[in-house]
């Protein structure tokens, strides 16, 4: 584990993805040089003004937004910059269809259209519902979304629904992307940004940005984005004292068998306390070469690097009072990632050739303060036989109890030191005909394969000192593992995609298309290593007839899953004059399934079948018009999917997730976008979506069923809502353009609201847990455009509201659900930001 501890060898890690870049490259067969006919020009960055200007890829070819019969939502470049974007939590507000939960920077989880039951981001759990792209590079991962620092950026582009037969596996419920701006042959120009912010009741931050466009020769141009950002804290950890009731039996008693007693332990946070502790601290930068090999054919390889580290935590304890916590930790959590691609644009005939290829490295290292978990067993204890039972076990007494040898008191609070190494390598060819054609084909191969390698250590600093007690549910040393761990998982876990796809489609008439895709895949992934404490250990070697008894010797997670299917989509698009379109969508989505690893601990043992793909249908009547001249858009769609064979994990034996088909789901809603330019200065704009998603079929017990006669149980009926998602969602704007002398200027003031949110899928769970409260945020902004300098100024989240956006526990909301801590939108900040453009 302490290998992985960040400080060294990124200068190596460098060279070595450009060296498996260039083999992935060198693998792949040479264009004949016979193959010469016209690149199609890339399309304008998505910068500025109407719908009908703005030019999406989103269905992997250029097109204007307002022609485009998909359900997608695009942030401008210039609206990121107005709305001070700079990550993911800032762009997700203005997505009214994507919702998320997070546990922090680099810590969330993103989904679509209420697709989602929850239970997202675990190591060894199912893959993310929507999937994640940087321009044509697919940058899904296992556990947590990249949380890429927005600069210099085209346009986000977040397209609802399953995008099944272009973007694959993990677009369930939709697709993200991030779309660079990229090199521009011939011309020169660049740009700095500085800002410095403070958050009304915490510390200030500041930032530097800039990029650089340089025009190598008459067929080259290289593009440079590099950036720095310091984001101050809010929230304090505050000192307090905590007491263990530690209770377990007394074997030196003379009463026989022995009694449950208490020896309380009293301990403090104060070497950890400190207010403003959150802080965040990012920098990275990307480079892009464009090489115009010759009139036909482009050459663009791109590095894309970024560090990031957070400190503390950005969850908050509502009972310690406003943003505070009391943790027992030294917190900290570093994101650090490499992305190289390389992409091959072309003609062969008339046709359009993408060849996409990319190596993703990601690191992560995380250290989280557990001590709530410890306080929860802790009070289990109680739950023990007042007198010893040999037959029944200590059950948790004697959890907490420690002495070393000199009959010391060891603290029991725990931490959380995990390590995650991701690597993701794809490739993508795709064709595409000529788009002035009756019929149109995009088709392709797809292929990928990630990894993640995971160490996580449950440390009791000490540990390794305590003496054994007999009669004791104590926790001891693991062979193998770090000497303090009492609980120990080094897993490695690979997933593979290979895929065919083809997507048409044919102008029945001049005003009505029909567009079908379908993809075929077969997906694959392994899970191998060893996760658990000394007791699961010790049943592996029993099971295992290992000859070497320590973690790595004496593995007990090994096994695959592999299938293969196929989604699909038809389309109507209608056309009903050059200012109005209807469109119709059938469409598919899946997720594979995946391995469940088995679990030994407290003498019982966990093993549940592997969990099967969940698939998604969706059923979408959208509209794309404008009025008035061209200057009122109004866009929208009604959907309703089927989401069937949820996954869905959840907690078992001492907290160990594992995943399960938890049975059927549906949402319905609908989605809309009105932009209005109501004056020559005055423009307005509102994004909202209605998403009601819920339970179809009941959850029960996965072994048991649903009648308790049978031992079964309802864990959730048929209609539970699915959780995270609010089912109202609006954004709306309002910005007035105005001269300042010679000068351009703007006003803008903004707002955000959300309906309450589920925070369980099961619903004895959600009543220990509760909803979030709805709430709303309101922004302001201005600024002023000098020649070639800018200066803005916001007010950000105005009247500093504490919005909850999720609730998180450190084990199963029965025995942690006390001591729950709030993910809360980010309280009042005020910054100015001064740029230049050359």
């Amino acid at each position: 584990m302490y290998k992985h501890l960040p400080g060294f060898g990124r200068r190596e890690r460098i060279e070595r993805i450009a060296r498996r870049i260039a083999a992935m490259v060198v693998a792949v067969p040479a264009v004949p040089y016979a193959i010469s006919p016209a690149m199609a020009e890339e399309p304008a960055p998505g910068g500025g003004g109407s719908p009908e200007e703005i030019v999406i890829t989103a269905s992997k070819r250029s097109e204007s937004l307002q022609n485009a019969p998909l359900s997608v939502t695009v942030l401008t470049g210039d609206q990121l910059s107005q709305h001070q974007v700079t990550s993911l939590d800032d762009y997700v507000k203005m997505l009214p269809s994507l919702s998320y939960q997070s546990f922090g920077p680099s810590q969330s989880q993103i989904n679509f259209r209420g697709i989602t039951t929850g239970g997202d981001g675990l190591s060894s759990g199912p893959l993310p519902t929507a999937g994640f792209y940087v321009d044509e590079t697919p940058v899904t991962t296992i556990a947590n979304a990249l949380d890429i620092h927005v600069y210099d950026m085209a346009r986000v582009e977040a397209l609802s629904g399953p995008q099944g037969t272009l973007y694959g596996a993990s677009a369930l419920s939709g697709v993200l992307r991030l779309i660079t701006n990229k090199p521009v042959i011939g011309k020169w120009e660049g740009g700095v940004d500085l800002g410095g912010s403070k958050f009304g009741p915490g510390s200030g931050g500041g930032s530097f940005e800039g990029f650089v466009n340089v025009p190598i020769n008459d067929s080259m141009a290289l593009r440079v984005v590099g950036f720095a950002e310091h984001d101050g804290g809010y929230i304090n950890n505050t000192p307090v004292n905590r007491t263990y009731q530690r209770y377990h039996y007394d074997t030196t008693s003379t009463t026989v068998p022995a009694p449950l007693v208490t020896a309380p332990l009293t301990v403090n946070n104060n070497q950890y306390a400190e207010n403003n502790f959150n802080s965040a601290d990012s920098a990275g930068g990307r480079a892009a070469l464009k090489v115009d090999l010759d009139e036909n054919w482009t050459l663009t390889p791109a590095l894309f690097m970024q560090n990031q580290q957070t400190r503390g935590t950005f969850l908050v304890d509502p009972h310690a009072g406003d943003l505070a916590v009391h943790d027992f930790a030294r917190e900290f959590n570093r994101d650090d990632w490499e992305l190289a691609s390389l992409t091959l644009q072309g003609k062969v005939s008339d046709w359009d050739l993408s060849y996409n290829v990319a190596y993703l490295s990601r690191r992560v290292d995380n250290v989280s303060d557990y001590s709530y978990f410890t306080v929860a067993y802790d009070q289990l204890g109680a739950s023990a036989p007042a007198q010893y039972d040999s037959l029944a076990g200590p059950g948790y007494a004697g959890y907490t109890f420690f002495k070393d040898s000199l009959h010391r008191d060891i603290d029991p609070t725990q931490t959380i030191i995990q390590h995650d190494g991701y690597t993701k390598q794809s490739h993508e060819l795709r064709f595409s005909s000529p788009a002035g054609n009756r019929w149109r084909l995009t088709s392709g191969a797809y292929y990928q394969r990630q990894t993640d390698s995971h160490t996580a250590d449950y440390s009791v600093p000490g540990l390794s000192n305590a003496v054994i007690l007999p009669e004791s549910a104590q926790p001891v040393p693991i062979p193998g593992a770090p000497p303090n761990d009492v609980y120990f998982t080094d897993i490695h876990r690979v997933d593979r995609d290979y895929a065919l796809f083809a997507e048409g489609a044919f102008d029945i008439t001049k005003e009505l298309t029909l567009i079908a895709g379908i993809r075929g895949f077969i997906a694959d992934s392994t899970l191998t290593g060893f996760s658990g404490s000394v007791f699961a250990l010790n049943h592996a070697a029993t099971s295992n007839n290992c000859a070497v008894v320590t973690v790595h010797a004496c593995p007990n997670i090994g096994d695959g899953y592999h299938e293969s299917g196929e989604t699909h989509k038809v389309e109507l698009k209608w056309q009903l004059d050059p200012a109005k379109m209807v469109y119709f969508t059938y469409s598919t989505g899946f997720r594979p399934g995946g391995i469940n690893r088995s679990v030994f601990q407290a003498g019982k043992l966990q093993n549940v079948p592997n969990y099967k793909a969940d698939t998604l249908s969706n059923y979408e009547l959208g509209w794309k018009t404008s009025w008035f001249d061209h200057t009122l858009y109004v866009n929208g769609a009604v959907f309703w999917e089927d989401w069937d064979k949820t996954q869905y994990s959840l907690p078992g034996v001492l907290g160990i997730f594992y995943t399960v088909n938890a049975g059927n789901a549906r949402s319905r809603g609908i989605e809309s976008s009105v932009a209005w330019k109501a004056t020559h200065a005055l423009t307005l704009s509102f994004n909202g979506t209605f998403a009601d998603a819920r339970l179809t079929t009941p959850f029960c017990d996965q072994n048991n069923g649903c009648d308790p006669a049978s031992g079964g149980r309802v864990f959730a009926p048929a209609g539970t809502r699915l959780p995270v998602t609010p089912r109202i969602k609006v954004n709306g704007n309002a910005k007035y353009n105005f001269e300042v002398g010679k000068y351009d200027a703007y006003v803008m003031t903004g707002f955000n609201t959300q309906s309450n949110t589920v925070s369980q899928l099961r619903t004895d769970w959600e009543a220990i847990v509760g909803p979030t409260g709805g709430f709303t945020t309101f922004d302001l902004s201005g600024g002023l455009s000098m020649d070639r300098y800018t200066l803005t100024a916001y007010l950000n989240n105005m009247f500093d509201v504490r919005g909850v956006l999720s609730k998180n526990s450190q084990c199963a909301p029965s025995i942690c659900g006390a001591n729950l801590r709030n993910y809360i939108t980010k309280p009042q900040e005020f910054g100015l930001r001064v740029g230049y453009k050359f």
